[in-house]
């Protein structure tokens, strides 16, 4: 009789592997994709800051213009009356 005609079950085993990094490329693709949204987030930001300050200076120097004529009207007005 040979040892491999016993009348006991064979048993199969079987492995499971990864899933194929399919995952963690996910994860890495939402990783990219938060970065680049804070990036344009914080850039716009930036941006509005930069025209903000620029319409600021702008009207400040519209102020000091408007100043220095009403200034000179008065001087001009003063100098008429004497």
């Amino acid at each position: 009789m040979n040892d491999r005609d016993t009348d006991s079950p064979t048993v199969t085993v079987i492995e499971r592997k990864g899933g194929g990094g399919a995952a963690i490329l996910i994860g890495i693709v939402l990783l990219v994709a938060v970065v680049v949204g804070a990036f344009y987030l914080f850039n716009r930001s930036q941006n509005d800051n930069i025209r903000t300050d620029a319409i600021s200076g702008a009207a400040d120097k519209v102020g000091d213009s408007a100043k220095k004529i009403g200034d000179s009207a008065s001087k001009a007005t003063d100098e008429a009356a004497k």
